[in-house]
């Protein structure tokens, strides 16, 4: 077997007047995540994760911000591409561990949805998906509640 690991990073500004998606889950806010997708900061780092224990490009490199049929697409159609891409090159998931860095909203209330739709777009089993929300303590653009971002790592193995 040929175990990999990924790591992937992902960060946006807020921004007023757009829906906010973390993880799948759209949340009841009057912001959102400036992108050209729906900007969902989780599954972006997920995907990068992904795509890097494979030796694969980015996230930019499959999904341009320069396409138009990118454009405020839902993040789970992209991180189901990017799972079926690892399925033909015979990747299989083991697991999904994700920490969020937010000081707006509250992440800890969304976390079993969060995890069930990544379940769904990944098909990992929800026991082999974490994610963690922590604050930045007031510093930077995060900590300030301007942007939201996320690390993700992943194993993924090679039979």
């Amino acid at each position: 077997m040929n175990f990999r690991i990924g790591h992937g990073y992902d960060i946006h500004r807020i921004v007023p007047g757009r829906p906010l998606v973390l993880g799948g889950v759209k949340f009841e806010t009057d912001y959102g995540l400036e992108g050209h997708s729906d900007a969902d900061c989780i599954t972006h780092a997920i995907c990068d994760a992904l795509l890097g224990a494979a030796g694969l490009p980015d996230i930019g490199h499959f999904f341009p911000n320069t396409d138009p049929a990118y454009k405020n697409v839902d993040s789970q159609v992209l991180l189901a591409r990017v799972c079926a891409e690892l399925s033909r090159r015979s990747f299989a998931i083991s697991n999904i561990d994700v920490s969020v860095l937010a000081e707006k909203p509250k992440i800890y209330p969304h976390l079993a949805e969060m995890k069930a739709i990544l379940a769904k777009s990944t098909h990992v089993p929800v026991a082999n998906i974490g994610v963690k929300a922590t604050t930045n303590e007031g510093i930077d653009e995060i900590g300030r509640g301007l942007a939201i971002a996320a690390h993700a790592v992943v194993l993924i193995v090679k039979a």
